[in-house]
């Protein structure tokens, strides 16, 4: 029987992202392999972490293409953006704690990229009025990654309804990045 890379990915995710410390028998037996072939697949914890960082990637990418960030206002293109990337919340949430990902000197290109994009909408947000300038690009990406993983945890304890992560994820960064009229 062939093993669905795709399908331990997406179950070590869940399990991961609900339980971070959850070991690798409990990975294998939750997508139903044993620990075994898992190892074929994935030699230790490190190198399944790895691969879940290239599907967070490639989750957040066509989360940013489906979200089309340089039409219209910038606000809306960022509520799209956090509409189109909360079916993959879970999985950055546990991956914006792993900490082997982001230690030493290199860290994933695909992060750069992503980090790259997400600043030059806020940017464009800024340059046309929409944005506070006091609040620099890189600091609202690092505020909409936080926020992604808080609302993503707060739904995966219940204390959030998932129907309720855009609106209040949205609103809370919204409202402290949009430009106030001084008075």
């Amino acid at each position: 029987m062939a093993v669905d890379r795709d399908h331990v990915l997406r179950t070590a995710a869940a399990l991961l992202t609900r339980r971070a410390t959850a070991t690798m028998d409990e990975v294998a037996r939750a997508a139903g392999i044993s620990r075994a072939t898992l190892h074929r697949h994935f030699a230790g914890r490190d190198a399944l972490v790895r691969a879940l960082e290239e599907l967070g990637i490639a989750e957040c990418e066509a989360a940013l293409d489906a979200a089309r960030p340089d039409e219209g206002p910038a606000t809306d293109a960022v509520r799209r953006l956090i509409r189109t990337v909360e079916p993959a919340a879970g999985l950055l949430a546990f991956l914006y704690t792993e900490n082997q990902l982001f230690e030493g000197d290199t860290v994933n290109e695909g992060w750069q990229r992503i980090d790259t994009r997400l600043a030059a909408l806020f940017r464009r947000g800024q340059d046309q009025g929409e944005f506070r300038i006091d609040l620099t690009p890189a600091w609202l990406t690092e505020a909409l990654y936080g926020l992604l993983a808080s609302g993503a945890w707060a739904v995966t304890e219940g204390r959030v309804a998932r129907n309720d992560f855009t609106h209040m994820v949205a609103e809370l960064l919204l409202g402290g990045a949009v430009r106030r009229e001084r008075a």
